[in-house]
């Protein structure tokens, strides 16, 4: 009568071995609730500003890359997506947004009660930092 440990059962006594399979589909499960929570999220994380835009018919603009949007607001504040600026610092910032990437399309979207002035201040803000071609984002007329 031999006490000894049986080695042809692993080396545990009792016959079980140690389960080495590890079990992805709780990751899985995990991993798709995340891609929709982000799917979800990221168009409401574009709009930054809240902005009542203007209403006009007008062709859609299609782009390949993701373009600069300035806001600006009924109060006549200024934002370079959703970072508040200064008018002041307006060029310094698309121009050095813009020497990274010249190709960049610069969109301003502007409250339809700011006053008519302050757009045109942004616009010429723009063109002095060496923007070409300003678009005006509107939103399609309730029909």
């Amino acid at each position: 009568m031999s006490m000894g440990v049986n080695l042809n059962e692993g080396g545990v006594r009792g016959g079980h071995s140690a389960m080495s399979d590890i079990n992805v589909t709780p990751m899985v499960d995990i991993m798709l609730v995340l891609l929709i929570i982000f799917m979800v999220t990221a168009p409401l994380m574009t709009q930054g500003v809240e902005v009542d835009l203007p209403k006009e018919s007008a062709q859609p603009i299609s782009t390949d890359t993701e373009p600069l949007v300035i806001s600006v607001r009924a109060d006549g504040k200024v934002y370079i997506e959703d970072k508040q600026i200064d008018m002041a610092t307006l060029g310094e910032k698309v121009r050095g947004i813009r020497d990274a990437n010249p190709k960049l399309p610069v969109y301003v979207r502007g409250d339809r009660a700011v006053d008519y002035g302050a757009v045109v201040k942004v616009m010429a803000s723009l063109a002095k930092s060496g923007v070409d071609r300003i678009g005006l984002i509107t939103e399609v007329p309730d029909t």
